[in-house]
């Protein structure tokens, strides 16, 4: 039966004579390069040396036994840690033996259960005329063009480039922008802004309040009130292309070669096809991996829960940057996002340790060839040579993480293909 905990504690013993020994060497080297003052170099008494540099004699010692030490005591107990371990108790005299305990974490032992032939239930994706309609209007969307409007003033659904000038009531730094673009009536845009703009024409500039939420999104102006003056520069409406074959031809490359509107819905088609099997396969996936670890019960190394931790949360950060949002502007409590990772976090983990497992059951393994292939992806990705990715990777000890996620996603595909997967209705949120 599994332990409930990872944790490991070895309560380890020098004896004096290899203490004495190794303290007596140290103090030979010390005395051949220590300065006393009194003494010409190399001449000094090793006795005064021991008492002078007790403490840097001491550091040395342990730094030069210690290791060892606990090595042969891995070695002898067949204990593989999965952190560093952490030294303390220390117990160092000048004729006595060194203790010490040594404290980390280990992988957890425990019995494989039944991971073959498992049952679960994926979500259907549509693929019909719907969605095939839906990604043709975000097509004419992203090409379609903005017309300054004629005989009108500004109303719901334009775009007004504005000369922007914001002062903070109570005093403070102004908010200047030259070019900035309000879509009136649309969700994004503060109500203030639309009903001032709303019946504007180029050349007006349009004087108002804004006092903005407690909880808006930038810090730099939420609960705070703005006196704004906006000078109309432009009012545009969006022309929406048609859709018809002279529509396909405008896209160019963007059509994936279709020359007929028809023949663009069936690349399209088969573009959500495809989209459709890989979101099926990485549901299916997550489905085995939650499955997997309801079945079994084994306790977790800390430490690498909360390196996921570390590694979730560098996720949302990179998200974030990505987007264009700077992560130190944003109001969150970064410290109680991380904590909330830490069930999700054990879950990974969790699944990891049973991939392996898995793994090494069925002899699962990544040739060369396939740890080469991946490699010459990541560098055609990375813009680098393969040679460069590789010695790179090696520098950096990574080399062997990537043959591991490659060999955990080799147990996931083996699982796939022995799972009985049964496709249901779309559960309604």
């Amino acid at each position: 039966m599994a332990e409930a905990t990872c944790r490991r504690e070895l309560e380890l013993e020098i004896p004096a004579e290899n203490v004495q020994k190794t303290s007596e060497k140290i103090a030979r080297d010390l005395a051949r390069v220590a300065r006393i003052p009194g003494f010409r170099p190399g001449k000094a008494p090793v006795t005064l040396i021991r008492r002078r540099f007790a403490e840097e004699i001491k550091g040395e010692v342990l730094e030069s036994l210690v290791p060892e030490r606990i090595e042969q005591a891995l070695s002898e107990k067949k204990l593989t840690p999965v952190t560093r371990p952490q030294v303390d108790k220390v117990e160092f005299t000048d004729a006595g033996p060194l203790k010490f305990r040594a404290v980390f974490e280990v992988l957890p032992e425990f019995e494989l259960g039944d991971y073959k032939n498992l049952e679960i239930e994926v979500e259907a994706i549509e693929v019909g005329d719907t969605e095939v309609n839906k990604t043709l209007e975000e097509m004419r969307e992203r090409a379609a063009a903005y017309a300054p409007v004629e005989g009108r003033t500004a109303q719901d659904g334009d775009y007004v480039q504005v000369k922007l000038m914001g002062t903070p009531a109570g005093g403070g730094d102004p908010i200047r922008a030259e070019n900035v673009v309000c879509h009136i009536g649309a969700e994004e845009t503060l109500d203030s802004f639309n009903q001032n703009l709303r019946g504007a024409s180029v050349g007006e500039t349009k004087r108002f309040e804004t006092k903005y939420p407690d909880d808006y999104p930038d810090p730099k102006l939420a609960g705070k009130t703005y006196h704004y003056a906006l000078d109309i520069r432009a009012v545009r409406e969006k022309k929406l292309p048609e859709l018809n074959d002279e529509f396909v031809k405008e896209l160019g490359e963007g059509a994936a070669g279709a020359k007929t509107l028809e023949e663009l819905r069936g690349k399209i088609r088969e573009r959500l096809n495809e989209a459709r099997d890989d979101q099926q396969k990485a549901q299916a996936r997550e489905k085995i991996l939650d499955e997997l670890v309801k079945r079994h019960d084994f306790p977790v190394p800390e430490a690498l829960i909360e390196h996921q931790m570390d590694v979730r949360l560098e996720r949302v950060v990179r998200s974030l940057a990505q987007q264009g949002v700077d992560p130190r502007a944003v109001n969150v409590d970064w410290v109680a996002m991380r904590q909330r990772q830490h069930d999700r976090a054990e879950r990974d983990v969790k699944a990891e340790i049973l991939l392996d497992r898995i793994a090494d059951a069925e002899k699962i393994e990544v040739s060369d060839e396939e740890l080469d292939k991946e490699i010459t992806s990541f560098a055609q990705r990375s813009g680098e040579s393969a040679a460069a990715v590789r010695a790179r990777l090696t520098k950096e000890g990574t080399l062997d993480r990537m043959k591991s996620k490659l060999q955990s996603d080799k147990a996931i595909d083996w699982l796939h293909h022995s799972a009985r997967i049964q496709t249901i209705a779309k559960r309604e949120k």
